[in-house]
């Protein structure tokens, strides 16, 4: 089976490269640029350099593959560039080169809740590719992950460092991430399905209270937590500075998370978040 993985060189898309070699897959790694991955040898797969809002660069990048597995997706502000963009634009670019060189299976990173928030620039971005997929007449699976490890711990260890955490709003909210590594592996071992949309997360379900407990606990930290009203997120991503650089949008997903319950009921997983946590500050 020939495999094209979409935003290779990125967190999930590492992993997911990684999963396709160790199931000696003919993999072909799409992205902006190449880097050395630990334990991954640039022999065992083939490198596209692409731009996935330029159409042209992505001609001939899924000539004979049996599946694309995209990952593409905006994750940091970039000046001058919206999730329409990335997320949106960018995969449908891939999309429909797959369907012009006959692809017959076309996997979608999207995330849980993306119609839910469609008024917010990164989840309406996502539900409007799931849309396109399901309507292009490809087999499709669309997964939608609850979050991934690490982006809890960028989001908490700054704060645990600083010695206080703030979370939004007075409601209990939970999540159950997954790590990228099981995730990648949970799409290429089920790569035939199709037509399937997945919500998906890990085994380990937690408030964001016991995570930020967590976290003070492996850091040896007196637990310091308070709480913020939501509407706070919506001045920050209105700041002039923020505006210019791009992140309104990623504020304002940011609240979203944090504010809605993200706990899939697909779940899977054998690395534990807990324990992920504990690593985490302890590795030095």
């Amino acid at each position: 089976m020939k495999i094209v993985v979409g935003g290779a060189f990125g967190n999930l898309g590492s992993d997911v490269l990684r999963s396709c070699i160790a199931h000696d897959y003919e993999t072909v790694a799409i992205d902006m640029n190449e880097r050395a991955l630990n334990g991954v040898d640039p022999s065992s797969y083939t490198f596209r350099k692409i731009n996935a809002g330029d159409p042209a660069t992505l001609k001939g990048v899924c000539d004979g593959a049996d599946a694309v597995i995209t990952t593409i997706g905006l994750t940091k502000g970039v000046p001058g560039l919206t999730p329409y963009d990335i997320d949106y634009k960018g995969n449908l670019n891939l999309l429909n080169e797959a369907k012009r060189a006959g692809v017959k299976k076309f996997i979608y990173v999207s995330v849980l809740l993306a119609e839910e928030g469609k008024h917010i620039p990164m989840l309406g971005a996502k539900a409007q590719m799931e849309q396109a997929l399901k309507e292009s007449g490809v087999n499709y699976i669309i997964y939608r992950p609850t979050g991934y490890f690490y982006d809890i711990m960028k989001q908490f260890k700054p704060m645990i460092e600083k010695g206080k955490v703030t979370l939004l709003g007075k409601d209990t909210i939970r999540a159950n991430v997954i790590d990228t590594s099981d995730f990648a592996d949970y799409m290429v071992e089920h790569v035939n399905d199709k037509n399937l949309t997945v919500n998906i997360g890990g085994t380990e379900i937690y408030s964001y209270e016991e995570i930020a407990k967590m976290c003070f606990d492996a850091a040896g930290k007196k637990a310091v937590i308070k709480r913020a009203p939501v509407w706070t997120f919506n001045l920050i991503s209105k700041l002039p500075k923020v505006k210019k650089e791009g992140r309104s949008g990623v504020v304002l997903f940011g609240q979203w998370i944090m504010t809605h319950q993200m706990v899939a009921d697909t779940k899977v997983g054998k690395k534990s978040f807990k324990q992920y946590i504990y690593d985490t500050f302890n590795t030095n």
